[in-house]
């Protein structure tokens, strides 16, 4: 049987590849595959997990990931770039593309099935 850890990291791998394809269906070829995504981007994804789980809507998923990223260090930038800490979706939910707002609701989706189907 599998524990609720294992099943947390399921959900996160599941989420950061679901996020990942559709990032990259859109053209961006930013994302690495889980099994490469540094310990600071997997984390983030955990906490994402975490709050999808609680019960965050696509949009308290995004809040909560931009908390994450200003108590970080990051701030707005129009290039996503890890070593400067800038992020073009560094702004309140409401002023995200609808491509964007879609990408947070897939994340919270697919964290939502895979518990469901591991039996979280």
């Amino acid at each position: 049987m599998m524990d609720a850890s294992e099943k947390r990291m399921h959900c996160a791998r599941a989420a950061h590849e679901a996020n990942r394809l559709y990032c990259e269906a859109m053209g961006d070829k930013s994302q690495v595959p889980w099994d490469e995504a540094p310990e600071w981007q997997r984390t983030s994804c955990m906490n994402g997990v975490d709050g999808a789980l609680a019960g965050n809507t696509p949009e308290q998923s995004h809040e909560s990931w931009l908390a994450e990223k200003k108590a970080t260090g990051w701030s707005y930038g129009t290039e996503k770039d890890p070593v400067l800490k800038t992020h073009p979706c560094f702004v309140p939910y409401s002023q995200l593309p609808p491509e964007q707002r879609i990408k947070d609701a897939v994340f919270v989706s697919v964290v939502r099935a895979v518990a469901a189907a591991l039996g979280a």
